[in-house]
């Protein structure tokens, strides 16, 4: 913020949909040797912050159901600034996902992975979303949820 500046309503900034697929309701229990032990809802809470801080506001969602995560990318068209995308093992398989999201003209798409999938079995090394993601971040654990942000900004 500068000088005389009032802080901006959460309704007045640039709103970023962060969707999440299958099991990732289960972070923080699931193979946390592979995923690490943050919570969903502490990787929310770090995307929030890290949204505040670049001046974006985040929705964020789960889902265990393919259909409802490609309605949420729908009705994202026009609403939001941009999209992060973890699909999860629904990565490799559902072209119907990689559709609605290209379908999302002008809207910034960045594919986030908590582990490194191509050190992973060699089924996880293809992704169906990686075509039509204007970048893909990998490995880095939480963090890349706020280097997609950051990106995005």
């Amino acid at each position: 913020m500068r000088g005389n500046e009032a802080p901006r309503a959460l309704a007045d900034l640039p709103l970023i949909l962060i969707i999440n697929g299958p099991n990732l309701n289960l972070l923080g229990e699931r193979e946390p040797e592979i995923y690490g032990s943050q919570t969903l809802a502490g990787l929310q809470a770090d995307c929030e912050q890290a949204a505040q801080g670049l001046g974006l506001a985040v929705d964020f969602r789960q889902s265990n159901h393919e259909g409802e995560l490609i309605g949420w990318i729908q009705e994202s068209r026009g609403r939001t600034a941009g999209v992060i995308v973890n699909a999860a093992g629904l990565t490799h398989t559902s072209v119907a996902l990689r559709d609605a999201l290209s379908m999302l003209d002008g809207q910034p798409v960045l594919e986030v992975h908590l582990s490194n999938i191509y050190r992973r079995e060699r089924f996880r090394h293809r992704s169906m979303i990686s075509g039509v993601a204007d970048g893909v971040i990998c490995g880095v654990g939480g963090h890349g949820y706020e280097l997609a942000l950051a990106a995005i900004a």
